[in-house]
């Protein structure tokens, strides 16, 4: 009989810490998440999980970005700065919004647990991921639709702003009249206007 085991190293290690952390996570909650569930789960030590991941909030964040919750999806493109954002738009909130109720909860605990603010959690979880709005104007200026210029971002990120804002807020997908709203009465005129 052969005692030995096979150790796992690198991404594998990481790979299986993180799906025995997100696998805690879904069961038992944020307030009850700890470094102890995580490591009986993944068939190591504590130690292991500390070295990677010295605080709670940390090996929570990464739990949840190898979750595959903040994936950025294909950037889409109909030829036109409407179809594209409409199609984004639609995409995330059937994608994600069954998705805001369970991250908000978590979110409030490691805000209360941390002081992090929903921005600053936004930033690490989102880190060097670049603005599909901004990415989106930026295609449509190279098209001739709209001027080019440097977008502010709270102009580049208001359309997906307040979709996420009505999922937080409802905890249901939004209806397309609103989506529409979003783009055609408040966006679009934004992005149209002439600025010297």
């Amino acid at each position: 009989m052969d005692l030995t085991k096979t150790r796992r190293r690198g991404a594998e290690l990481e790979s299986a810490l993180l799906d025995a952390a997100w696998a805690e996570l879904e069961d038992v909650g944020y307030p009850a998440f700890g470094y102890d569930g995580v490591a009986a789960r993944a068939g190591t030590s504590k130690p292991v999980l500390y070295r990677r991941w010295p605080a709670k909030v940390d090996l929570v964040l990464a739990a949840l970005q190898h979750g595959g919750l903040f994936d950025k999806r294909a950037l889409p493109d109909t030829g036109s700065l409407r179809g594209d954002i409409l199609t984004a738009l639609r995409d995330f909130n059937a994608a994600r919004s069954g998705f805001m109720a369970v991250i908000s909860v978590y979110l409030a605990g490691i805000h209360a647990d941390t002081g992090l603010s929903p921005a600053e959690l936004r930033d690490r979880l989102l880190a060097g991921s670049t603005n599909t709005g901004r990415k989106l104007l930026e295609r449509a200026a190279g098209r001739g639709e709209i001027p080019a210029r440097n977008w502010p971002s709270g102009i580049a990120t208001l359309p997906s702003d307040l979709v996420r804002h009505d999922l937080v807020m409802t905890l249901k997908p939004l209806p397309d009249a609103r989506i529409l709203e979003i783009v055609d009465d408040i966006w679009l005129p934004l992005v149209r206007l002439r600025h010297p």
